[in-house]
């Protein structure tokens, strides 16, 4: 029996050992702001800096005077996401795309309170930085979130609502194993713990690939910008705050049954990340909205199908900023 425990007790100092040396070799530490603006900032990029220490990226793009759309990305993105439209709409609207706090080159202090609710006042506190009076605001997954309960806590400010494949219905699907496991593993607290300071490339790839229809879009040029921005001082604490249960509430058809502007959801059916379901959830509960979906897409259509995507959001626009009144078409899914 002692020998037996003896065996016991060294395997699981053995055990500790291993994973002592996996944890260090796998331990990855910040990249400096300066080396990632280096790499991923243009010519277009530009900084304000707002209140509480936040020093916020964004991109001011397209027709300088034609009517403004704030486009704001989704977790662990970027306004990289949005790229692909400037070019197809950028002759008619102007275009203003930024990071949120712990995303792409925004900096944030370190004790940065993460949530859909600071990421909707940092939005606010960017528009009036930049004394943006009236706009249209879309927003891509978590961006979504941000961009309905902005409409809730500011349709002072807004010309229309776009959604794209957006957050915030609780996920009622009985199997959570179809969830890409990089998002299984941020529900878990230990696993953010150890998580947040390891090389997360594989969990990232396979959740990029998770996110389109065809996975051969998540190359590996967009992967290493996920994994690299996902680095910048201070990031990787608000990307894990942003799981814990507190950091958002969910939608109700009671609270977005508030929203009075012009909406319109966009959504791929092919998406693994947030279900086609909840598209038609939001368009029921939203007065008045619009839905476009589309066939063989997936989470994030404004890569995947961008000239569809803009297409939809040129036309909404131009009802949108039509004299008189305008009305939205029924559901359509396209191939």
């Amino acid at each position: 029996m002692r020998t037996l425990f003896r065996l016991l007790i060294t395997l699981i100092v053995i055990i500790a050992i291993l994973a002592g040396i996996g944890y260090f070799m796998l331990r990855r530490g910040d990249i400096a702001y300066a080396t990632l603006e280096e790499k991923y900032a243009n010519p277009e990029s530009e900084y304000v800096d707002l209140a509480g220490g936040v020093r916020m990226h964004y991109r001011d793009q397209g027709k300088a005077d034609g009517p403004t759309l704030v486009m704001v990305h989704g977790y662990s993105a970027s306004l990289h996401t949005w790229e692909p439209l400037v070019p197809l709409l950028g002759d008619r609207y102007r275009i203003v795309t930024l990071d949120l706090p712990g995303h792409g080159l925004t900096q944030a202090p370190g004790d940065y309170d993460a949530s859909i609710g600071a990421f909707v006042e940092a939005v606010e506190a960017f528009a009036v930085a930049k004394q943006l009076e009236r706009f249209t605001l879309a927003g891509s997954s978590m961006g979504g979130h941000v961009a309905w309960e902005y409409a809730i806590a500011h349709p002072e400010r807004l010309n229309g609502l776009i959604l794209v494949d957006a957050a915030g219905w609780p996920d009622a699907r009985a199997d959570a194993e179809n969830q890409p496991l990089v998002f299984r593993l941020l529900a878990n607290p230990v696993a953010r713990t150890v998580l947040r300071d390891l090389d997360n490339t594989a969990l990232i790839r396979g959740g990029l690939e998770n996110s389109f229809a065809d996975p051969a879009l998540a190359n590996d040029a967009m992967v290493t910008r996920y994994a690299e921005l996902a680095r910048a001082p201070g990031h990787r604490k608000i990307l894990m705050d942003l799981f814990a249960p507190d950091a958002r509430t969910p939608a109700t058809a009671e609270r977005l049954a508030a929203i009075r502007v012009p909406t319109l959801i966009l959504w791929g059916e092919s998406d693994n990340l947030v279900p086609p379901a909840h598209a038609r959830q939001f368009a029921a509960a939203i007065p008045g909205a619009e839905l476009i979906t589309w066939t063989d897409v997936g989470h994030i259509p404004q890569e995947e199908n961008a000239s569809g995507t803009a297409d939809a959001i040129g036309d909404f626009l131009a009802r949108v900023h039509a004299p008189g009144p305008s009305t939205a078409p029924a559901a359509v899914t396209t191939p």
